[in-house]
């Protein structure tokens, strides 16, 4: 190429150069029409899933919750205690529980009952913490964990393979050998394998062969170019050391057994702690009305006090303005405070209704219609320190945990030994042209016409394998340390269970403690509530008489609706503390007459179990003599705490009924009446308003004649009635006290 050519191309390439930048361009396409719809510029949107559910329709479908402002209700639903408890029961699929999972056992038994409907809130934040009716059942089908999955470590498996492979390639031979220099072979293998795994740890197998080799470059002394081979073999393998014994190998089972157990204790836990938030929800809304009786009483008083006074302000000297304004004042307060009461009482119906499962408001309010009771209740300490010991759930979940660790210990020691097997196999062996024919022909390998089949049942070639293997790890530093974890595995959760035994003694005396305080206070309360009575009324006569001055009748006013409201709150407190006695001592749920159960499963299960145990019976039964398992249970846990007949479980009600999964999740919750309860509350030969057995009763659990009063005088003013109560306005939509006045004091002076 001449330098003048050079020249010109390099100027062209400068120019182009600098004629077009160092930037980058967007590329050319030829067939781009400007269609971009199929562009997104981003990677993620909230999106509404594709599930079509129905909602429930206690959500769905409820009225305007009652309020302060809006306390509209067609009628009273009057409800008992047990009905409470059985129509939680039966709308309990998720357990709702105000008890924090993570707070102390003492600080759940005994601390605050307030601000409990924050549960609801847990449900919505995290769903998959709850407990619900189907978690000991997913527990128990846990493909991983779950008792079925360890019981398939034993199931016979079945193993097939076939495969064809073509060998085509040369020889390192002299194209002048006596032999062909290429090797070209189609050989086709199937293999059939049956095994099992036993107990004591031994594995027996029975395989088949079948291959089919293809020569096609045989030599001078291979008669035939291709034959079949057939085998068949057993082998049994048993460890001698490491994993030989029943016991070592059904650990994994039980050990996926007692995570069943664990998950029912957590379940009947939580049960239990509904059961407990039912009767404290529904003693607090008992208070309720009560508070709310208490604040219109003393609010009624006020304004009988003002329209006297603003009947009186015209003709008085001076007009007492003072005494208005202070009898204007107190009416007030108490109107605050029986709007504040009125507040805390829907409130606490709502807390009872979403612990029964009920709709937010259906035109109906709840009113308990369960009178607590005044009578003393006393325990013996050392027997329910038994058994407070022996049945609280807590302790068994702990125990069941025990269990698992030491027998994850035994699996850990038996990891120190060496792995020693003694192995023994047996094969039968048959080759010939053919597979198979109808008929023998009599004919032996390796003559054309011999068939692998009539070779294997002639015998004549037969191999056996017996022996020993053995291996192990140098030093053992993985079993060694597995071990010692285990061992302090077991350490800790003894200790554990040693301090929860300590916490559970302790929160028993706590709730035996706060139960003779709440009774004390009880009777002191009442004392005081007589006697504020009293003082009203001598009050009143001397106001009358001009011997007292305004404000101390208003005072004795003010702390008579005090020490009422002060009565009730350390009765309901008094009877709360009677649950949380047997809370703390594990017996809530019999107090109650629950029972937890397996729901029914399917026809078929039954039928499919009865064939299971037919064939059991008709079996040859092994005995492992020192080879099996040691004790893990001690048999079925009484919920009864004194059983007198051996069919009590017989007549055990069910909790849940969810075992055939054969519900209609669309249909609203059940509103259960007491006929249609499924509990008994008097198998038991119980009183569902008095104690157990143990516990005494006394008539008269106040001394009246303590502070000189008589026990019939106070009596029509403090006695308490199923429905005592005007609550239609609720205190609202009165017309205006000072306008009352006026037009009473206007028709007193025509």
């Amino acid at each position: 190429m001449s330098r003048q050519v050079v020249q010109i191309w390099s100027l062209t390439l400068i120019a182009a150069i600098v004629l077009t930048g160092c930037h980058p361009t967007h590329p050319f396409y030829l067939y781009e029409d400007g269609d971009l719809s199929h562009f997104l510029d981003h990677a993620t949107d909230i999106e509404h899933p594709d599930v079509h559910t129905e909602p429930l329709l206690e959500a769905s479908q409820s009225k305007p919750p009652l309020t302060v402002l809006h306390p509209n209700f067609d009628n009273y639903w009057d409800l008992s205690l047990e009905e409470a408890v059985c129509l939680a029961m039966h709308n309990s699929k998720v357990v709702r529980s105000v008890i924090n999972p993570g707070t102390s056992l003492i600080t759940s038994a005994v601390g605050s009952f307030g601000g409990a409907l924050s549960s609801s809130d847990s449900i919505l934040t995290n769903p998959n913490f709850v407990t619900t009716v189907y978690d000991p059942a997913i527990q128990e089908t846990d493909p991983n964990t779950g008792v079925e999955a360890a019981l398939s470590a034993f199931d016979a498996q079945v193993a097939a393979s076939l495969f064809v492979d073509q060998r085509d390639r040369p020889r390192n031979l002299d194209s002048s050998s006596f032999f062909t220099n290429l090797d070209y072979q189609k050989v086709a293998t199937s293999q059939l394998e049956l095994s099992k795994k036993t107990a004591p740890g031994s594995s027996v197998a029975v395989r088949t062969l079948h291959q089919h080799d293809n020569l096609q470059s045989s030599a001078p002394n291979q008669p035939l170019s291709s034959f079949w081979t057939v085998g068949y073999e057993m082998e049994a393998r048993h460890p001698l050391m490491r994993g030989s014994g029943v016991q070592v190998n059904r650990i994994p089972t039980i050990v996926a057994r007692i995570r069943t157990d664990i998950a029912l204790t957590t379940f009947e836990a939580n049960v239990r702690d509904l059961v407990f938030d039912i009767e404290s929800a529904y003693w607090e809304l008992y208070f309720s009305y009560r508070a709310l009786d208490a604040e219109k009483q003393g609010r009624d008083s006020a304004l009988a006090t003002w329209k006297k006074i603003n009947a009186l302000h015209p003709i008085l000297p001076g007009g007492e303005a003072d005494k208005l304004a202070q009898a204007q004042q107190q009416y007030f307060e108490f109107q605050s405070r029986v709007q504040a009461s009125q507040g805390e009482l829907f409130k606490g119906e709502n807390r009872l209704r979403f612990l029964m499962g009920q709709a937010v408001a259906d035109s109906r309010l709840i009113r308990p219609v369960d009178e607590p009771t005044t009578a003393q209740v006393s325990f013996d300490w050392y027997e329910i320190l038994e058994e407070s010991l022996a049945r609280n759930v807590e302790l068994r979940g702990q125990k069941w945990r025990l269990k698992q660790s030491e027998l994850e210990l035994i699996a850990s020691r038996n990891n120190l030994l060496p792995q020693l097997d003694v192995v023994g196999l047996y094969r039968w062996i048959g080759m010939g042209d053919d597979l198979t024919t109808g008929n023998r022909q009599g004919v032996n390998f390796a003559n054309r016409g011999s068939t692998a089949y009539g070779e294997l049942s002639e015998g004549d070639y037969q191999e056996f394998r017996f022996g020993v293997e053995m291996g192990f790890p140098v030093g053992f530093r993985r079993e060694l340390s597995g071990v010692r974890n285990s061992q302090l595995q077991v350490a800790r959760t003894k200790a554990v269970l040693e301090d929860m035994e300590l916490e559970a003694s302790h929160r028993l005396a706590s709730s035996i403690q706060d139960l003779a305080g709440n009774y004390v206070l009880t009777q002191t309360n009442f004392n005081t509530l007589v006697a504020a009575y009293q003082e009203v009324e001598a009050v009143q006569e001397a106001y009358k008489a001009n011997t007292v001055t305004l404000d101390l009748l208003l005072d004795a006013q003010r702390r008579r609706s005090q020490a009422e409201r002060s009565y009730f709150r350390a009765l309901t407190s008094y009877n709360e503390s009677i649950a949380r006695v047997h809370f703390s001592k594990g017996s809530l749920l019999e107090y109650n007459n629950i029972r937890l159960a397996e729901g029914p499963w399917p026809d078929k299960a039954y039928q499919d179990a009865h064939g299971h145990a037919r064939r059991r019976d008709a079996s040859v039964y092994i005995d492992y003599g020192f080879t099996r398992p040691k004790v893990i249970s001690r048999g079925t846990f009484s919920q009864k705490e004194k059983s007198t007949n051996g069919d009590a479980d017989s007549r055990a009600t069910t909790l849940f009924d969810w075992g055939s999964l054969g519900l209609d999740h669309d249909q609203s919750r059940q509103e259960v009446t007491t006929q249609s309860a499924p509990f008994e509350w008097g198998s038991l030969g119980l009183n569902r308003d008095q104690p157990k057995q143990e516990v005494t009763t006394q008539n008269a659990p106040f001394e009246w004649g303590s502070l000189g009063l008589n026990r019939e005088h106070p009596k029509q003013e403090v006695t308490t009635q199923n429905a005592p109560f005007e609550w239609g306005s609720l205190g609202l939509g009165r017309k205006n006290p000072v306008q009352e006045a006026t037009a009473e004091t206007e028709s007193e002076n025509e």
